[in-house]
């Protein structure tokens, strides 16, 4: 706008100047000779001076510093499991505690009770087996006895058959003597009652028999009776050891103990205090932090979460506590939350720090600073040379004394210097500061490099 107003206040000058030349009172030629000297200066004046150089090679390292806090590695609120009267406190906030340590001691008399009638039924179930394993002793016992009595009556059975047939076969031949006359029929009688006499020994022998297996049929079932009695007997031993275990569980809960070494942060109970099964909603007895190892949280943004690594191989990271002096702990990136927090997007990063002198305490506020990505030897510049146009960037190089504009592929941008990975070469030269006001063939002058 300013050089457009200078022309419209020269313009009638210039057009008096013209007219008066025309009539013949133009300026002498060493008067234009002087005027060709004035535009050729200001030529000169006209040519844009820029800060120019090549790129360099360098070592890259991208960096994010953000917030942080310290947290307990581990921080536990400790509840009563049972109800009951607090008989003893015997930590206080700030001391020092060891793996389960009693801290709190509760007095329960009625599980001690509970226990003790435990105990009491699991040594009538021990007696109850006791007597299962003697019944199916004394059934094994009759069995064999059962047995023993058929193997006799069965041994009578051939006395009795041999008297039976011997007394058939003597009255059949008397029968035949008696016919002939040859005997009286008196001794025909007899003989046919000592028959019968075999006949019913023999009929009394098998009944005998058949008694002595019944006998060893009951004995052999009195025996899965008892072997019935005594899985029966073992399964009330099971129940009542059950019992006591769970039993003597609860108790174990009167002591409320220690989870970690630490030291307590909170206590909120004191001796005769009445205390129920707790949850989260109500305060705990005591909270318990760890004290050898804190956790570092921070929040990385979006932009570079991506770039952060996390385990064996995480990425280094100094934490510097503003409380200690501005001292600063060296780490790496211990974990990460993988997603981002959908309110800030963010993504969590933790940082284990050893803290063996107890220096780091939970709630410290800190500064943490994450080497992201490093690498060697690149060609770099710097972000003022950069201009972005659409999707792509791209630079300005002087060549021949005009202005060539250059599509770039960048890299690992770290604070005011970014990667070139192609577009230029180590042997161009760039115009490194404001860029943005030239265009492509504009002639330059490089003032700088």
């Amino acid at each position: 706008m300013k050089r457009f107003s200078l022309m419209a206040t020269l313009g009638p000058i210039m057009l008096a100047a013209w007219v008066l030349s025309q009539s013949g009172c133009g300026r002498s030629a060493p008067a234009q000779q002087a005027g060709a000297g004035s535009d050729s200066a200001s030529a000169r004046s006209s040519v844009e001076r820029v800060t120019a150089g090549p790129p360099t090679r360098t070592t890259l390292t991208r960096y994010t510093t953000q917030p942080g806090w310290v947290e307990a590695f581990e921080q536990t609120p400790l509840y009563s499991k049972i109800a009951g009267y607090v008989e003893t406190v015997g930590v206080d906030i700030g001391d020092l505690v060891t793996k389960d340590q009693t801290l709190i001691r509760l007095w329960v008399p009625e599980m001690l009770q509970d226990v003790e009638q435990q105990q009491a039924l699991v040594a009538q179930a021990e007696a109850g087996i006791a007597q299962a394993d003697a019944a199916l002793v004394a059934a094994k016992a009759a069995v064999r006895t059962a047995a023993a009595q058929v193997k006799g009556a069965e041994a009578g059975v051939g006395r009795a058959s041999a008297d039976l047939e011997r007394w058939t076969a003597e009255y059949e031949r008397l029968k035949e003597l008696a016919a002939r006359g040859s005997v009286t029929d008196k001794l025909v009688d007899e003989t046919r009652q000592q028959w019968r006499a075999a006949e019913a020994a023999q009929a009394e022998v098998q009944a005998a028999i058949e008694a002595a297996q019944a006998a060893l049929e009951e004995s052999q079932a009195k025996i899965q009776t008892a072997e019935a009695d005594q899985k029966a007997a073992a399964a009330r031993l099971k129940v009542a050891q059950a019992n006591l275990a769970r039993a003597q569980t609860m108790l174990e809960y009167r002591e409320i103990k220690a989870p970690f070494d630490g030291v307590i942060t909170q206590r909120n109970v004191d001796t005769k205090h009445f205390v129920q099964p707790g949850n989260g909603a109500a305060k705990p007895l005591v909270v318990v932090a760890r004290t050898d190892a804190v956790r570092v949280f921070v929040e990385v943004p979006e932009r570079e979460a991506e770039l952060v690594r996390w385990g064996e191989k995480g990425d280094p990271a100094t934490v510097t506590i503003q409380a200690l002096g501005n001292r600063s702990f060296d780490a790496i990136v211990t974990r990460t939350g993988w997603s981002l927090d959908s309110t800030n997007r963010t993504l969590r990063a933790e940082i284990d720090i050893k803290n063996d002198e107890g220096l780091l305490r939970p709630g410290m506020y800190a500064t943490v600073r994450i080497r992201l990505d490093q690498r060697e030897n690149v060609l770099a510049l710097p972000i003022a040379a950069l201009i972005q146009d659409g999707p792509e960037p791209y630079c300005c190089l002087v060549n021949q004394g005009k202005i060539e504009r250059r599509r770039l592929e960048l890299g690992l941008r770290a604070e005011n210097d970014v990667e070139v990975l192609s577009g230029i070469n180590e042997t161009d030269t760039v115009v490194l500061v404001r860029p943005h006001s030239l265009t492509p063939n504009q002639p330059v002058e490089i003032t700088k490099k």
